[in-house]
């Protein structure tokens, strides 16, 4: 199973890589960005925390993607001296764009597959990973 994986994940990354290196993001802000996005706004020490960097690193990454208008800064109402950061109408976009991506090559991908059998179990195994996913992510959560 983990073997099966591997090659399909391996050739997906192939297939991406001409997609990732279109975007003018390195790993790091990426993944500030992805971070931000999903977990909506959050304190600078936050930030650093979840990215396991020390803060004056996470303060300089910040700063390039506010720069570029993926990122905002506000006061934090509740403690005036933090700030907190969050995600553009741009930084959604940006990752939208990119989700359609994935959503679109997953459509030709199963254009590719002729059974509807064969449909309908990758569709039950994504379900199942779906579900096993969920239950892994409110078991870190409590």
């Amino acid at each position: 199973m983990i073997d099966a994986f591997e090659r399909f994940h391996a050739t997906l990354t192939r297939i991406h890589v001409e997609h990732f290196l279109e975007l003018s993001l390195t790993l790091t802000p990426l993944k500030t960005l992805y971070l931000i996005a999903a977990t909506g706004p959050m304190r600078m020490t936050h930030i650093a925390d979840r990215l396991g960097t020390a803060p004056s690193t996470s303060t300089g990454v910040v700063d390039a993607l506010v720069d570029l208008g993926l990122l905002e800064r506000q006061e934090d109402r509740a403690d005036r001296r933090q700030v907190v950061v969050q995600a553009t109408d741009a930084a959604r976009q940006l990752l939208e764009d990119f989700s359609e991506l994935g959503r679109s090559r997953l459509r030709e991908l199963l254009d590719r597959i002729d059974r509807d059998t064969d449909l309908r179990t990758i569709e039950r195994a994504i379900t199942l990973l779906t579900n096993a996913a969920g239950d892994l992510d409110k078991e870190s959560t409590t």
